[in-house]
C-alpha cells in the first residue's frame, strides 16, 4: 500500500529537513494526488514547515517531477544494462530482463506510479528525454526477443507485441501489489520471468 501522509509525518518530525525529505514527500504526494493535484503547500503541510522554507531545498515543484522521473529512469536503464552484462543468452536476458522490471515496479510504486501518469506534465526539454529514455527502454527490450526468434531460441508471432504485453504486463505491478498481500516482491519478479518467456515460446 502506498505511504500514507500521516506516515511520513512521523518520520520527519522532529529532526530538520533536508532535501532528500522534500523529495521523498513529493514522490508520495505526486503518487496519491498526481502532479497538479499536489502543491507545494501539500509538501510543506506533510512535512510539518512553512512553504516558503521548502526553497531551501528544492528548485521549484517542476523541478522535484523531474528529479523523480529521470532518477527513475536511470534506475531502470541501469538495472537493464545489468542484466546484459551477465546474461548472454536471450531466454537468459529475457527473463532477467522481465524479473527486474517488474520487481523495481513492486518495491518502487510511488516512482513508477508517477512515471507512467505524471511524465506528461514534465517541460521541454526535460519531456523529450524522459521520452527518448522509455522508448530506448522499449527497443533494446525487444531487441532481446529479436535475437531469440532469430536465433530460433523463441518462437513468437510478433515481437513487438510480445514485448509490450510483457513491459505493460510489469508496469502493471506498480498499480496491484500490496506489501501485505499473498506475494512477496520476488515471488512476483520471478513468476513475470516465467510468464514472458513462456509468451514468446522459449525453448528449453
Amino acid at each position: 500500500m502506498q505511504p500514507t501522509a500521516h506516515a511520513h509525518r512521523r518520520r520527519t518530525s522532529g529532526r530538520s529537513v533536508t532535501a532528500a525529505d522534500v523529495l521523498d514527500a513529493a514522490k508520495t504526494l505526486f503518487a496519491l494526488r498526481g502532479y497538479h493535484g499536489t502543491s507545494l503547500k501539500h509538501v510543506a503541510a506533510l512535512l510539518e514547515i512553512r512553504t516558503p522554507s521548502l526553497y531551501n531545498h528544492m528548485e521549484s515543484k517542476s523541478g522535484l517531477l523531474r528529479d523523480i522521473v529521470m532518477e527513475t529512469l536511470a534506475d531502470v536503464r541501469h538495472e537493464f544494462e545489468g542484466v546484459l552484462a551477465t546474461t548472454a543468452t536471450p531466454a537468459g536476458q529475457l527473463a532477467e530482463a522481465t524479473r527486474v522490471y517488474a520487481l523495481h515496479h513492486a518495491t518502487h510504486r510511488r516512482e513508477a506510479l508517477i512515471v507512467s501518469h505524471e511524465t506528461r506534465h514534465l517541460p521541454e526539454p526535460d519531456l523529450g528525454q524522459a521520452q527518448e529514455m522509455r522508448r530506448d527502454h522499449e527497443r533494446r527490450f525487444r531487441q532481446i526477443i529479436l535475437d531469440g526468434a532469430a536465433s530460433g531460441d523463441f518462437s513468437v508471432a510478433s515481437p513487438k507485441l510480445a514485448s509490450f504485453a510483457i513491459r505493460e504486463m510489469c508496469v502493471s505491478v506498480a498499480r496491484w501489489f500490496r506489501e501485505d498481500g499473498s506475494f512477496t516482491p520476488d515471488d512476483v519478479a520471478e513468476e513475470y520471468a516465467r510468464q514472458a518467456l513462456k509468451l514468446v515460446g522459449s525453448k528449453p
